[in-house]
């Protein structure tokens, strides 16, 4: 017997007309507006500081790989959040995603995503060079290579975005429409699947191996040379020196890959609403406003450029 409001695969012509209710943080009324405050602030926040960094890097005459990077970096927060929060902050007690809107939101959102961890990989191969083949780092990471890996990390990203989002839209929806999250987030959208069996899983885990497992496996692989290299270094102040300019890396890389193999590496049968949405809301909203704090803290190189940008801001003003 077919199940009830089930939308068939011969019925996703139909697709751009149907609608998803996204129910946010509807359980929560009485605070809708603490709630609401408290995410825009931080959205905002978030937004200066990584535009902040951003337009730094592009004023710099100069830009070394790892400025190259963060400036990339900056700039895949930037669209993460504008993608994620301005539709969250409407959605905090419930409203109304298109089809279309919510593939879309998905795609851009695992795209960017995607296009973050390929560049953390990218990051620790900079690391590793600077570090285990210092002489050659001019000549191993040119310009044309950093553009060349910048322009991989982003078509990758989406090509395997959207085969994963093709994938998900085209599964029959059976049960409510009713999306228990704030965004069209993976496994939310998975859950309302007419499916049995693990075969709709299939694409997530796909697209996990590329997107996650990969590239952090290559961060793995930095990291051992690192180490090694580390351990060669006699002088303490070296090796601290060394270690120092890896921390920010490695601070950024934790918090991005402990949030994301929690929320998506595992079976569709764990899956837990609201467990969910306070871990995404730690990665949309908490570690995009850490990453410009870590790497302001804890990099001399972005210190002095931002201080030399509001040095041009005032000159420019008394002018």
């Amino acid at each position: 017997m077919p199940c009830e409001g089930c939308m068939e695969r011969d019925n996703v012509s139909t697709g751009a007309t149907m609608e998803f209710l996204l129910l946010g943080f509807s359980e929560l009324l009485r605070l809708r507006v603490l709630l609401f405050l408290l995410f825009l602030i931080v959205h905002l926040v978030t937004l200066a500081g990584n535009m902040m960094i951003f337009m730094a890097v592009v004023m710099e005459p100069s830009r070394p790989p790892m400025l190259f990077f963060l400036c990339q970096l900056s700039a895949i927060e930037l669209c993460y959040t504008l993608v994620i929060v301005p539709k969250a902050l409407l959605s905090l007690d419930g409203s109304t995603i298109s089809f279309l809107g919510c593939a879309a939101q998905m795609h851009l959102f695992v795209a960017l995503g995607g296009a973050e961890c390929f560049l953390l990989a990218a990051m620790s191969y900079d690391r590793y060079v600077a570090i285990c083949q210092p002489l050659r780092y001019a000549a191993l990471m040119s310009e044309g290579l950093c553009l060349r890996l910048a322009l991989a990390c982003a078509l990758a990203a989406f090509a395997v975005a959207l085969a994963l989002t093709v994938a998900v839209f085209r599964l029959p929806f059976c049960r409510s429409r009713r999306i228990n999250h704030f965004f069209c987030d993976v496994p939310a959208v998975l859950h309302l699947a007419c499916t049995q069996g693990y075969g709709p899983e299939l694409p997530l885990l796909a697209a996990c191996v590329l997107l996650l497992l990969l590239p952090f496996l290559l961060i793995l692989a930095s990291y051992a040379c690192i180490a090694a290299a580390l351990l060669r270094i006699t002088s303490p102040v070296g090796r601290g020196k060394a270690f120092c300019t890896c921390v920010s890396h490695l601070a950024i890389t934790v918090l991005h890959y402990g949030c994301a193999t929690f929320v998506y590496i595992r079976p569709k049968s764990s899956y837990s609403p609201d467990r969910d949405k306070v871990v995404s809301l730690v990665y949309t909203n908490i570690t995009p406003l850490m990453y410009p704090l870590i790497y302001s803290l804890r990099n001399k190189e972005v210190r002095g450029m931002l201080r030399k940008m509001l040095r041009r801001k005032k000159i420019a003003q008394v002018n």
